[in-house]
């Protein structure tokens, strides 16, 4: 069996774009729990069984997706236990089929395999991107995994990559939706990333100048603007697009900050101030996904975290309950920033390794590239929203461009406690103090996936 390098196939989505606003959550729902547009989109999923695999049933999946890369090799015992899985009628071990679709790279296996996943899944095999399309049917039918699925899928990505035996563990993380980034695992302790790794390498107590010293950036450049404490500090998105993980100190305080390209959304975590005894999360990018957002880790205990809620979700800092406060990000330009903060500090050029990506313009253009299944088409999925949770619990999306319009206009806009301010040329969101409620930019695609319930402003 041939794996995968770095390279990956585009994900070709087709998702409707309907452009209107809603109040409250799309709750439209079919007796089985498929949102209505997922069937609208999808079709109507496969009856799924219930219970243990039969003994024959559960001897094919070992001969297919536990012996087929632990001897590594793919021959006539897998092709007939594939045979048997895909005539079983349990769409369930779908989930397994499409884990080891993400690492083939012959394209007779892929096609096979394909086959195999659509039959099960009683739809037309995918002529092309066969993981990605397969993957999307599974993710927005909400197939269930079937028994015994972490661990075959922790033998199948620790073949690939020994690093990640201590992230596949139990926790409070749907591992049906994890899947390969095509990166490598930054597992380098604490202040090394000076060290050339074969990862995205993350950027601790990164080096900064003075906005006054500044010749690299151009005015128009865009930058991940955050305040703590009356400090100001930029992060262009030049540095981040390669780096996707800063820890940092800012107001004296420690801060955690991922970057999901695919996402568009940098985040700001405090990483102090934690119950006693634990000690400060170092953020690493953990080369996995989750419908399309990185899935980052804390190096020191190995606890996996929910990038987008800041939650520990698997190891010692999920079993302590930890759960990062949020401090705003504001997304702007370069020249917006420093002329209302001409105080700020920025991150030096020699952070970007001399790399010049713009994933946002270009790769991911059109559209997601790794499967996120359903889409909320309540917003095109790669709208840029404001994304906050109220004080209630109730997650609200602001389209941007509508609340910078309407800010710009002088209106008030509010829901609950959060009110909308400009902030250099971006926007963030306090309460009627002007207290800091931990906002941040996203696309509507991720933030409407990671907060199902969320309202949509304007009401």
């Amino acid at each position: 069996m041939k794996i995968v390098g770095s390279s990956f196939s585009r994900c070709l989505l087709a998702v409707t774009a309907v452009s209107f606003f809603l109040g409250a959550p799309v709750k439209a729902q079919e007796a089985d729990g498929v949102t209505d547009y997922a069937i609208a989109q999808f079709g109507t999923p496969p009856a799924v069984v219930d219970g243990p695999l039969p003994d024959a049933l559960e001897a094919a999946v070992q001969v297919a997706f536990v012996e087929s890369v632990t001897r590594g090799g793919w021959g006539e015992a897998q092709n007939a236990a594939l045979a048997e899985i895909a005539v079983s009628g349990d769409a369930r071990l779908a989930w397994m089929v499409a884990d080891l679709l993400r690492f083939v790279s012959s394209p007779e296996l892929a096609s096979a395999l394909g086959v195999a996943a659509a039959q099960l899944l009683e739809v037309d095999p995918p002529r092309q991107n066969e993981w990605g399309v397969i993957t999307d049917y599974l993710i927005a039918w909400d197939i269930p995994a079937p028994p015994g699925y972490l661990d075959v899928k922790r033998t199948i990505f620790t073949a690939i990559v020994p690093g990640w035996e201590r992230i596949f563990v139990e926790g409070d993380i749907d591992w049906r939706l994890v899947s390969w980034g095509g990166v490598l695992i930054d597992d380098r302790p604490f202040d090394t990333t000076d060290e050339p790794c074969n990862c995205i390498p993350a950027a601790d107590n990164p080096e900064v100048i003075a906005a006054a010293e500044v010749s690299w950036l151009d005015d128009g450049d865009v930058v991940f603007g955050v305040e703590v404490n009356g400090e100001y500090r930029a992060y262009p998105r030049q540095i981040m697009e390669v780096r996707e993980m800063v820890n940092d100190t800012l107001g004296g305080r420690s801060i955690g900050m991922p970057y999901c390209t695919l996402c568009g959304a940098a985040q700001a975590y405090f990483t102090d101030r934690l119950p006693e005894g634990i000690e400060r999360p170092v953020l690493r990018t953990s080369g996995l996904l989750i419908r399309s957002n990185k899935v980052m880790y804390d190096v020191n205990s190995y606890s996996v975290f929910d990038t987008f809620l800041g939650k520990a979700v698997t190891g010692p800092l999920a079993e302590k309950g930890v759960q990062l406060e949020q401090a705003t990000v504001v997304t702007t330009t370069w020249g917006a920033w420093k002329a209302a903060h001409p105080e700020t500090t920025v991150l030096v050029e020699a952070l970007a390794l001399g790399r010049d990506f713009d994933f946002r313009n270009g790769r991911d253009a059109n559209g997601p590239i790794f499967p996120v299944g359903d889409v909320d088409p309540r917003l095109p999925v790669h709208e840029d929203v404001i994304g906050v949770v109220t004080a209630s619990g109730q997650p609200v999306a602001f389209q941007r461009s509508a609340a910078i319009a309407a800010l710009t206009r002088g209106e008030e806009i509010g829901v609950e406690n959060v009110r909308l301010r400009m902030d250099a040329g971006g926007v963030r969101a306090v309460d009627a103090g002007g207290r800091d409620l931990g906002s941040h930019q996203a696309f509507w695609f991720a933030w409407s996936q990671f907060h199902p319930g969320t309202a949509l402003w304007p009401q």
